[in-house]
């Protein structure tokens, strides 16, 4: 038996979290309030995934925010970073362009800022 201690961040109300592993499998959760803690504690437990945020240069040498459109796999985020460390973004640049399609599953790289000329 394992014990793996969490605190919710899907709500403000941020709920101490206790999921119980018998050989990996999940047993037990408590200490949700509410049904978003129970599928938080069970993603975070089984397969976390995390909305990764950098920045990459433009080709003027500015830098630009960036983020994915949707989350990826926890375990992916160091290959998806080679990936943004070596793009280069030319202007004009709208907050939602899409500067890398399926940088990774369906997960986008997106602007998160406009860069006008």
């Amino acid at each position: 038996m394992k014990t793996i201690d969490l605190i919710c961040i899907e709500c403000p109300r941020g709920c101490n979290i206790k999921v119980t592993l018998n050989e990996n499998k999940i047993e037990k959760i408590e200490g949700n309030s509410c049904p978003k803690g129970k599928s938080y504690a069970e993603s975070e437990v089984i397969a976390p995934v995390r909305v990764l945020t950098s920045t990459i240069r433009l080709r003027t040498e500015e830098m630009l925010s960036v983020k994915t459109d949707k989350p990826i796999p926890k375990e992916k985020i160091f290959e998806v970073m080679k990936i943004i460390n070596k793009i280069k973004a030319e202007k004009p640049v709208k907050i939602g362009d899409i500067l890398y399609k399926k940088i990774v599953g369906e997960a986008n790289l997106v602007s998160t800022k406009s860069v006008i000329l």
